[in-house]
């Protein structure tokens, strides 16, 4: 008999801050090549959507609004960058990964693929949709 799957309730989201020294320590940690990349896209999403929350858990860095949850999230890994949109489904042109839930992300491998004018418009679009609470 296979064994059930179970539910992910027990995947709590992270406790917000309003400062963003945690996410400031974490970018320093991530591989060096990936600094770059990371630096761009937390600058893109911090100056595009006011009035953030920051938090870091599981080797993640994660931005959020008070009324939304938490919308964005940044996983930095050995070569690659993933951009996770909690709402993502749901913008008119959505990231190409990802088919379950209402999440999609994108991979980001080079700062020229972070700078790119999609990116800039998913981050626009994810202020507006409802997060992970």
């Amino acid at each position: 008999m296979a064994k059930s799957r179970k539910p992910s309730t027990a995947r709590r989201p992270p406790e917000p801050s309003d400062s963003h020294a945690e996410i400031e320590q974490w970018i320093r940690s991530v591989m060096p090549g990936l600094h770059p990349i990371v630096q761009w896209l937390d600058e893109l999403i911090r100056g595009t959507i006011p009035g953030l929350q920051y938090a870091i858990k599981w080797k993640k860095a994660y931005y959020g609004l008070p009324e939304r949850g938490w919308i964005i999230e940044m996983v930095a890994y050995d070569v690659s960058v993933n951009i996770v949109f909690f709402g993502g489904a749901e913008f008119g042109s959505p990231p190409p990964l990802g088919d379950t839930d209402r999440s999609r992300y994108v991979k980001v491998t080079t700062l020229e693929e972070a700078q790119r004018r999609e990116m800039h418009e998913w981050v626009e679009q994810a202020r507006a949709r409802a997060g992970w609470r």
